[in-house]
């Protein structure tokens, strides 16, 4: 799938789906890079996105990620589910991401060192939200990082409840503007 086709297949998606797909065009570069700048590489067996969506991050990460490090990908649309399996065949994708602590049951992960989300929380029934911010948490090792970018601050409050927000950075060069939340999950 070329650039072209990517983009207009995104905004068929959103005018489908908004509040599942949040956006009318993939994550830029300078957010995939923003993000994937804060994960800890060296320090990183396992990570999953969610909301991998046409893969604008995850094409990224296997330029920086270490060769073992294991990816678990994430994303609802089984259209865009199926394409991120064929570009991704290294990584191990599902469907659900309300079934992430199961997913990680299936590949044998105790607990993942990363999640990086492109989901858009705010769109979310408070129920859906609450249950996804729980998989996160369970699905998290002690100190885990949880990087996830969202269109306004509104989730800060939400995120503070379970995390320690270490940095939240503004990324301008990206339609639209948004922002990326560094959290590390709270000790239990």
């Amino acid at each position: 799938m070329n650039f072209i086709q990517e983009k207009l297949l995104f905004l068929y998606k959103f005018v489908r789906s908004p509040k599942q797909i949040g956006s009318v065009t993939p994550s830029s570069a300078f957010l995939a890079l923003r993000m994937l700048g804060q994960v800890p590489w060296m320090h990183v067996d396992s990570i999953a996105e969610l909301g991998a969506g046409t893969g604008a991050i995850t094409k990224h990460i296997g330029k920086v990620a270490r060769n073992k490090t294991r990816v678990v990908l994430l994303e609802k649309d089984p259209f865009l589910l199926n394409e991120l399996q064929k570009k991704y065949p290294e990584y191990s994708s599902y469907q659900d991401a309300l079934l992430l602590r199961e997913v990680l049951d299936t590949e044998g992960i105790p607990h993942l060192d990363c999640i990086i989300s492109g989901l858009p929380f705010f769109n979310f029934s408070p129920l859906m939200r609450d249950r996804l911010l729980d998989q996160i948490v369970r699905s998290l090792k002690p100190g885990g990082l949880f990087i996830a970018f969202q269109y306004s601050q509104q989730m800060k409050p939400h995120l503070a409840r379970l995390f320690h927000i270490r940095e939240v950075h503004f990324v301008p060069l990206n339609l639209p503007p948004a922002f990326v939340y560094v959290c590390e999950k709270k000790d239990s």
